[in-house]
C-alpha cells in the first residue's frame, strides 16, 4: 500500500480489526424464531431497529424488548444476547501488534459502528484473549457510533473525527470492509482502501 502523504489512519472495526461473521448471527437469530432475519440486518444494510440501537437511539433493554416481540417464541435477555454477539469472533494478536507499530509514525483512530452490547462483548473477548483493556490504547481515539448518535455511512460521522482532531482529509487514510462507508468517504476526499478479502497484516 502506498502511504506517501498519509499522516492518519482511520480504521474500523469489525472485519478489519477484529474478526466478525454476520452469518453466525443471522443463524442465531432465526435459531430463535425469527424469520428471514438476514433480510433486516447484513453488512450491507440493516433495518431501523439495528440502526437504533448503534446509533444509541434505543437502549439494550428496548432493543431486547423490540427483539421479542418479533420472535415467534418466549426468548431471554441471554438468548438475544447470545445470538447478537455470535459474530463476534477474536482479534488476532499479530494485528495488534501492526497497530503498535503504526502508532510510532501515525495517528490512529478508530471509527466503529457498534452498541452497547456488542462493546461489552468484544472488550471481555479482548481482555481474555489478548490480555488488554480495551481497544482505547491503540488509539489516539476511539469512535462508537453509539456513543456519537451517528453511524457510517453518514458523510457526518467522518466530519466529526476529522474536525474534532484537525485532520486534512488528503492526508487521512480509512481502512472499511463496506463498499457503502468507503464510497461516503470517499465524497469528503478521504483516501480509502476497501478491504475485501485482505488482511490488514498484508498491507502493513
Amino acid at each position: 500500500m502506498n502511504l506517501n502523504g498519509i499522516k492518519n489512519i482511520i480504521f474500523d472495526l469489525g472485519g478489519v480489526i477484529l474478526d466478525i461473521d454476520y452469518n453466525l448471527t443471522v443463524k442465531a437469530f432465526e435459531k430463535l424464531g425469527i424469520p428471514n432475519f438476514k433480510a433486516q440486518y447484513s453488512k450491507m444494510s440493516q433495518s431501523n431497529l439495528f440502526d437504533n440501537i448503534e446509533t444509541g437511539k434505543i437502549s439494550p433493554e428496548e432493543f431486547r424488548n423490540l427483539i421479542r416481540e418479533v420472535a415467534e417464541k418466549d426468548v431471554t435477555d441471554a438468548e438475544i444476547d447470545h445470538a447478537w454477539n455470535a459474530l463476534i469472533l477474536h482479534l488476532p494478536q499479530y494485528r495488534i501488534e501492526i497497530l503498535k507499530k503504526l502508532q510510532d509514525n501515525y495517528r490512529l483512530f478508530l471509527l466503529s459502528n457498534t452498541n452497547k452490547i456488542h462493546y461489552d462483548d468484544y472488550s471481555e473477548v479482548i481482555k481474555r484473549e489478548n490480555g488488554i483493556e480495551g481497544l482505547e490504547p491503540l488509539f489516539e481515539k476511539t469512535y462508537l457510533s453509539h456513543e456519537m448518535g451517528l453511524r457510517k455511512p453518514n458523510p457526518e460521522i467522518f466530519n466529526v473525527v476529522l474536525n474534532e482532531n484537525n485532520l486534512v482529509a488528503e492526508e487521512t487514510l480509512f481502512i472499511d470492509d463496506s463498499p457503502q462507508h468507503i464510497a461516503s468517504a470517499k465524497t469528503l476526499g478521504i483516501v480509502t482502501y476497501h478491504l475485501e478479502n485482505e488482511d490488514i497484516g498484508e498491507l502493513f
